[in-house]
């Protein structure tokens, strides 16, 4: 698949959920992340229903370590992760976190 493959961190509401939707009508492959599975998994139906390849992946992205394991399950999913948006916008250990904190994990990829 030629699609780029984007995760979305914080995308069960909001400009996250909004995002997610403008990325599957564009033809991407989004991966969606957060913390609360039942919405998570409907909105992966919402957009598998327009034809978008979307995974849901189940994080907080305030925990370090269900950050890695959200980046492992997309690189191993998709092969490769295109774009990241959102764990700007997200508190981490009680201050902004922004999204150079991920890079050094995902620049091999």
């Amino acid at each position: 698949m030629n699609e780029p493959a984007v995760l979305i961190m914080g995308a069960l509401t909001g400009i996250g959920r909004a995002a997610a939707l403008a990325f599957a009508k564009d033809g991407a492959r989004p991966v969606i992340s957060g913390r609360r599975e039942a919405e998570g998994k409907a909105l992966e139906a919402e957009l598998r229903r327009l034809g978008a390849g979307a995974a849901f992946i189940q994080a907080d992205v305030r925990r370090d370590d269900e950050v890695s394991n959200l980046l492992d399950k997309t690189v191993a999913r998709f092969g490769r992760l295109q774009l990241r948006r959102g764990a700007d916008y997200h508190r981490r250990h009680g201050r902004r976190c922004h999204v150079r904190h991920l890079v050094p994990r995902v620049s091999a990829n």
